[in-house]
């Protein structure tokens, strides 16, 4: 349930069919303030967590520090697929009703690059997805816990989007670009 996965197929798709990038989710999740919580993150904290005192018993929140609009960031997230973005339509347009025949399209995709999941569903949860974005409040988390307890790490949001479409590149996840 990774939204960096998800997004990176939905662009790959995009890309590929000449179909149109669109910010799929609500106009609060578009125009708000946000955060993401990278893999690499998490696994820093929860290294700290177990080897730190302080933390021992303890529940904390994890984000990378940073906040961000999607109204920016998709097209950080589109350039760094390769693909145009799209006008926002003003409206959630989900990307469950979106992909609908994705599983046909992305089998020739992986065909076509040699990619090694041909089956789009173990890569892309779109529901999850939808869910993330869709949300009608703003979503942060607040890592004032964590922080006081002595972990200090952050994480700049956009490298997570790009160092991760250039991982799904080299582990030939989806395609290189062209």
């Amino acid at each position: 349930m990774n939204m960096g996965v998800t997004l990176a197929v939905y662009g790959t798709l995009a890309r590929e069919t000449g179909q149109p990038f669109v910010f799929p989710g609500s106009p609060e999740q578009y125009d708000g303030t946000t955060d993401i919580t990278d893999a690499r993150m998490v696994a820093r904290q929860l290294e700290w967590a177990a080897t730190e005192p302080r933390a021992a018993n303890e529940a904390f929140n994890i984000v990378n520090g940073d906040t961000f609009h999607w109204r920016d960031m998709w097209e950080l997230v589109a350039a760094g697929l390769g693909v145009e973005v799209a006008p926002y339509p003003g409206k959630p347009t989900p990307l469950v009703e979106q992909m609908v025949n994705a599983r046909e399209l992305w089998r020739g995709v992986a065909e076509r690059h040699d990619l090694r999941e041909p089956d789009v569903d173990r890569l892309a949860p779109w529901w999850h997805t939808d869910s993330d974005l869709g949300r009608t409040v703003e979503t942060y988390a607040d890592m004032t816990k964590s922080r006081e307890a002595g972990f200090l790490d952050t994480q700049d949001s956009q490298r997570s989007f790009l160092d991760l479409f250039d991982r799904l590149r080299a582990e030939l996840v989806i395609p290189s670009l062209p």
